[in-house]
């Protein structure tokens, strides 16, 4: 394993993403986007608007974060999901996280979570996230892991953890 892996509990390693990485980051934005499914038209039309969406995300997060860290999540050396995160400042962002459904409700993102606020915590910082109010079920995670509602408007809320002592 290189230096740059992360070892986490539950067998997860967390490595940095490489540019062969790229059909298996777009079918999981395909998979963690069950909304664009429900788009009413051919399945190719659909597909279109997928690669049209994840390429938006993509750019977005380049040009608003342009020194983010993108991670491939293993579990026993198969792809299961995804981290961004930006250490900005004053915080570190969790930009993005998602798994394959396979690997959902196993508690997987919990424990890539804690392994960002131990980090965290060794540095002495918050960390921040802004979660859609079209997804509860990761803003309840997100609310047990201790983080606090720092803002909100109608379509998403501004999630912070603060590093104790």
């Amino acid at each position: 394993m290189a230096k740059t892996d992360s070892v986490a509990a539950d067998g997860l390693v967390v490595r940095p993403s490489r540019t062969s990485d790229g059909p298996f980051l777009h079918s999981l934005y395909q998979a963690a986007r069950p909304d664009l499914q429900w788009i009413d038209g051919e399945q190719e039309v659909v597909e279109q608007v997928v690669a049209q969406q994840f390429k938006v995300q993509e750019q977005g997060l380049g040009e608003n974060f342009p020194n983010a860290m993108h991670y491939v999540i293993e579990k026993l050396d198969r792809a299961i999901g995804a981290l961004t995160t930006d250490f900005g400042p004053n915080e570190i962002r969790v930009l993005y996280l998602a798994f394959i459904p396979q690997a959902r409700g196993k508690g997987y993102g919990r424990t890539v979570l804690q392994g960002v606020q131990k980090a965290a915590q060794q540095i002495r910082c918050p960390v921040a996230t802004v979660v859609w109010a079209n997804n509860p079920h990761a803003r309840q995670h997100y609310l047990a892991l201790g983080f606090q509602v720092e803002e909100r408007n109608p379509a998403a809320e501004r999630l912070v953890w603060y590093p104790q002592g």
